[in-house]
């Protein structure tokens, strides 16, 4: 028969190091679940659970806040452009040819002037009712003043048959004691002694001549009595 060969037993060996790399991994693995638990310490000697919460509140921080901009009122604008240059004072307009005489009197009044050859008819009130162009005296027999109608004559004959004239109002007397007043354009030898484009010039030899409609006009204005002012 074979010999059955003996085999000597061999000493078992400890796996030191399978088991320090098992105590390693073990020991990491405790260490990472600590930490990430907050048991552990951070390195710069906080948890990491304190990490984590500073980290937290720092993203919600604003952040460091700007110091506060002092308010500064901004100056005016200034206009460079030139400032326009003071009007001139305008003349006085000329007054109207129609408007009363300033220096006439107050109340209801026939207006002559003698440098316009108008007349006016103006109420209490100062309204004028009528105005219109006429004729006076070529001759220097009327002075400026206030007078009163004293006669009146729905038909007349002038001095030396020099013409027949209708309503006339007198209100004054010439130096020859000759009456002077109003009455229309005197008609002789069946015409006209002037045209009525002539009025507004002075033609006559004393009294204020019109056309007839207005001479109609101020005999119905003028009882005895009214006021007559005269103006240069």
């Amino acid at each position: 028969m074979t010999p059955v060969a003996k085999h000597r037993a061999q000493p078992v060996r400890p796996r030191y190091g399978r088991i320090s790399v098992l105590a390693t991994s073990l020991a990491v693995t405790a260490v990472a679940v600590l930490g990430a638990s907050g048991v552990l310490p951070t390195p710069g000697g906080e948890t990491a659970r304190g990490a984590a919460n500073r980290a937290a509140t720092a993203e919600d921080s604003p952040g460091p806040v700007a110091a506060p901009t002092p308010n500064v009122v901004a100056s005016p604008e200034v206009d460079a452009s030139p400032e326009p240059a003071a009007a001139s004072p305008e003349a006085a307009p000329a007054a109207s040819p129609e408007a009363v005489p300033a220096d006439s009197g107050q109340g209801r009044r026939i207006v002559f002037s003698q440098s316009r050859q108008r007349v006016w008819l103006v109420t209490r009130s100062g309204r004028v009712q009528r105005t219109y162009p006429v004729s006076g005296s070529v001759e220097d027999n009327l002075d400026p003043g206030t007078y009163t109608v004293y006669s009146r004559s729905e038909d007349a004959v002038g001095i030396d048959d020099s013409g027949t004239m209708r309503h006339f109002v007198r209100f004054t007397q010439g130096p020859s004691g000759a009456a002077i007043g109003f009455h229309d354009i005197p008609v002789d030898d069946g015409r006209r002694v002037q045209t009525v484009a002539q009025l507004g010039t002075p033609r006559s030899h004393g009294c204020i001549r019109q056309r007839p409609v207005d001479a109609r006009a101020l005999w119905a204005f003028a009882p005895l009595g009214t006021t007559v002012v005269v103006t240069p």
